[in-house]
Order: C-alpha cells, then structure tokens, then sequence
C-alpha cells in the first residue's frame, strides 16, 4: 500500500512562533481529513518544552530543601546585570535535550513496532537560537533513525514577531502550559534573538543537510499571523505540505 502520511514531522521556529497553534489545529481536524489536506494521520507529539521546564521546577525543589540546583540557575547575566529567570548552567544541556528526544522516539518504536504501518506520524517539536549552538548543532544531536525518516517543517517569523506573540501568550498562573508559557524579555533576547536557520537551510531550497542526510523542508511564512486564524493558518499549512510531500516522495 502507498504510504499516505509522513513518518516523522520535526517542527521549528522560534519560540512563540505558531508551533503549538499548528499543533492544536492539526489535533481540532478529523484524521482523514488530516490525512488528505496534510498527510498527517494519528500523530504523538514529542516536544522538548515540557522535558525542559520540568527540570527547571526539579531544580526548584532542590532548592526548597537547601540542596544544590543540578543542572539550572534561577538568574541569568545579560548586559552586565543579573536578572532573575531560569537558565541551564551549561549549554551541553540543550543538546541533551535533542538526545531525549531522539530516546523518546526510540521507546515509541520500541512500545508500536508498527507504528508507521498505520499511518501514523510523529512529530518532534523545537525551538533553537544561535546563543546556545542552533538549528545544525540540534541536528547534528538526532538519531540517525530520526533523520532518515523526517521531514522538517519551520514556522518563519521574525524576532520582533516572535518576542510580540510571546508577551501576548504569557500566563503567570501557567508557566508549565504548552499554549500559554513565555519567556521573559531579557532572557528571550539573551537565548533567541540571533537564529542561524537562514545559514543552516541556505544550500538547499528543498533540504537541510545533516549528519550526511538530506531532510526535505518547508516554511510556513507566519508573516503577517496566519495562526491566530483557523481557515487562513489551514490553507496556507496545506499548500506548504502539498509542497513538502512531493519533494518527500521523490526521496
């Protein structure tokens, strides 16, 4: 039988930029549906966020009971002053991210050998700036199973765009929620404002070159906001997927 659905979707951008606003809507749409329009069918999602902000509270409670913080500070330096907010002490813990999430993968396959014999999809989300090693570095970190199989799909809006939607989505009373966590301004330019996707994506038009595999891509232009409306954010996800998926079945 024909495959109809992609294996493995990896969804970047900077934060804020519509990754979860897609998420939401691809789960608001029937599976065939999805499966016709987008060539996503069941789909798990694996997403460093949660894995990140849960050792942030970790560290938290250690700090509760008078031990040492492992693996974050609570303040972070920028422009000679010390500013509270959350930040990882080293930056090897930002690749030890893109390892858990290729061994989430990995124990998915593990737990549904037949995962992609049902059309199912699996979609690994992130965000990367150029502070803390970028786009190829975080690839350079993914199994080679994960590469092989994946197509990349990137929410395009600028720093400016992105640092707006982040004030807009923040909620105080969830800092740990997918659709409403934001980062503090300082901290957001300190981690976010330089981006080396232009450099990592420019040698291609159709894909990113990593570990020696070649992943198709597609750019879904968030400029001007095309996620905060169902019908345009669905037809535009639509033409870029019909795009992707010719370039991901010529192999």
């Amino acid at each position: 039988m024909e495959p109809k659905t992609f294996n493995i979707v990896i969804l970047n951008g900077r934060p804020a930029a519509g990754k979860s606003e897609i998420i939401d809507y691809l789960k608001k749409t029937p599976v065939e549906e999805r499966i016709k329009r987008f060539h996503i069918g069941e789909f798990v999602e694996i997403d460093d966020f949660p894995i990140l902000w849960e050792q942030f509270e970790d560290d938290d409670l250690l700090e509760e009971m008078g031990l040492p913080r492992l693996i974050s500070n609570a303040e972070f330096e920028y422009r000679g002053k010390t500013h509270p907010g959350c930040v990882f002490k080293d930056k090897w813990y930002w690749n030890f991210l893109i390892k858990k999430l290729s061994f989430r993968y990995s124990k998915l396959l593990r737990d549904e050998p037949d995962f992609f014999k049902e059309n199912k999809t699996a979609i690994l989300e992130f965000a990367r700036g150029s502070e803390h090693g970028g786009f190829k570095t975080a690839y350079d970190y993914l199994s080679e199973e994960i590469l092989q199989k994946a197509v990349t799909l990137y929410i395009k809006v600028t720093f400016e765009e992105s640092t707006r939607k982040n004030r807009r989505r923040c909620n105080p009373d969830k800092p740990d929620s997918i659709l409403e966590h934001s980062l503090e301004d300082l901290k957001m330019e300190k981690l976010y404002k330089g981006s080396d996707w232009e450099e990592f994506s420019a040698a291609d038009p159709e894909y990113l070159q990593a570990k020696g595999f070649k992943v198709p891509y597609g750019i879904f232009d968030n400029m001007p906001e095309k996620t905060d409306k169902p019908g345009v954010l669905g037809a535009h996800l639509e033409e870029v997927l019909a795009r992707l998926w010719q370039v991901y079945r010529r192999g």
